[in-house]
């Protein structure tokens, strides 16, 4: 792992980064100087743009995600919408850039499509490569996992359900007791192991004590991370069935911070509005010509430290969808209509609710804001439940890219872990990669329903 802007990227996907973006700058720079026969300063810029403008593209649909690396059809398929976004993006980081395209569109007309064909040739050997190494665990970190708590087995179950290869449990103990008495000797064993990184859940603190002298004298970088240190930096979400409150001392988002984010909401609040207005209202008119009812959907939803606000909604659902109480939505639900279906998988039911960012009941980003019914029933099954309401809820969040649509009490669960971690790590590179996630979320209809 590598450190950026205070978050740990593993260094496999710095490197493929790093590649890619070289490739592609030299393969555009080469082919814009093999027409002209000579480097110019504008081929260079124009280089840059286009490598740029493909990682930046390819980040934001999730290329960079290991799992996708696992599923060569899904890799192959955004690998080549990558591409093709990346060329139409293009124009505009060029036109933020000041760069002259003229260099590119001067060239000939076959310019721009032999230089889409390189970049996509080296993207697909890279990635392919790549993806062979992860399905070998070449990437693979190996963990210790030391203690007999609850905790250790929540810990070893969340690794489990990863699918990504970033991880694997090599050994559990409940103590050293369970290993060779001397922690030089365990150590030794672990370093011929290739162990990356031991995980403290232990209640045996003499032991602890130990092994994190062992671990602290250890020259060959074997890490030593407590169970909730682990879960925060590399699983991104935090263990919410622990004894103390995760978030206990995680302050709200106030002062400069607050104002920024305040602007922030706003500015793209009235951006989209203005860009979406034409959508909004040919969606409007189809909703009230495929069935009876309201265009807009009105709901009591929970927001900022408990106080209820009506959120706005484009209808989805019949206007019967709740005569019998509150339920959630479920795969293939009947209750939605025709056009409703495609509305929700779409994301385009939730651009009303651009008007309660404007009015400051929600963000852009935060947990999602959920209904009096659900939240009362689940804060009395759910520990720290309530914690999610320390920021305003938000059109979309940390749970939203991270997993799928939840229609159970396990569902909410897993969410709020990764809602929390949000509470209490919030800041606004966060925001940033909440916000390129959500373009893969809308692009490939992920938790849909």
């Amino acid at each position: 792992m590598t450190r950026v802007f205070g978050h740990d990227v593993p260094v496999e996907i710095m490197v493929l980064w790093l590649l890619e973006l070289t490739g592609g700058f030299l393969v555009a720079w080469f082919l814009l100087n093999t027409d002209s026969g000579h480097p110019t300063m504008a081929a260079i810029g124009v280089a840059a743009v286009l490598a740029g403008s493909a990682v930046l593209t390819s980040f934001a649909i999730g290329l960079y995600r290991a799992e996708t690396f696992l599923r060569l059809r899904r890799l192959i398929s955004k690998t080549l919408l990558a591409c093709l976004l990346s060329f139409s993006a293009i124009w505009i980081f060029g036109w933020l850039a000041r760069v002259d395209f003229g260099v590119l569109l001067g060239h000939g007309a076959l310019l721009p499509l032999k230089t889409l064909i390189a970049w996509l040739g080296l993207v697909t050997l890279t990635r392919l490569i790549f993806s062979y190494s992860l399905r070998m665990n070449l990437f693979s970190r190996r963990i210790v996992l030391i203690g007999d708590s609850p905790c250790a087995a929540r810990t070893a179950a969340a690794v489990a359900q990863l699918h990504d290869g970033r991880f694997e449990v090599a050994a559990c103990f409940a103590g050293l007791g369970d290993g060779p008495a001397d922690p030089d000797a365990l150590l030794r064993e672990w370093r011929h192991r290739k162990i990356w990184g031991v995980v403290m859940a232990s209640t045996h603190g003499e032991e602890d004590a130990a092994v994190a002298h062992a671990l602290r004298q250890n020259p060959h970088g074997i890490r030593m991370l407590r169970a909730n240190g682990f879960w925060e930096s590399q699983l991104r979400r935090v263990d919410i069935d622990q004894q103390a409150n995760p978030v206990a001392g995680g302050a709200p988002v106030a002062g400069g911070a607050a104002l920024v984010r305040r602007a922030s909401d706003i500015a793209l609040s009235l951006m989209l509005l203005t860009f979406t207005l034409p959508l909004m209202l040919l969606t409007a008119l189809i909703i009230k010509l495929d069935s009876p009812g309201p265009v807009f959907y009105r709901q009591e939803r929970v927001g900022l430290h408990g106080r209820p606000f009506t959120l706005y909604k484009f209808r989805s659902m019949r206007t019967d969808a709740e005569a019998t109480g509150p339920v959630w939505a479920a795969k293939r639900d009947a209750r939605v209509t025709r056009i409703g279906n495609f509305i929700r998988r779409s994301r385009i039911d939730e651009l009303p609710q651009l008007m309660n960012v404007l009015h400051g009941e929600m963000s852009f980003i935060g947990p999602r804001p959920e209904r009096p019914h659900f939240v009362e029933q689940l804060s009395t099954i759910i520990p720290f439940y309530a914690e999610r309401s320390r920021v305003k809820p938000g059109l979309t969040g940390w749970a939203q890219v991270n997993y799928p649509y939840g229609a159970s009490v396990e569902d909410a669960r897993m969410k709020l872990s990764y809602d929390l971690y949000y509470v209490k790590h919030y800041n606004l590179l966060l925001d940033s990669l909440i916000l390129f996630a959500t373009i893969r979320v809308i692009l490939f209809q992920e938790g849909a329903r």
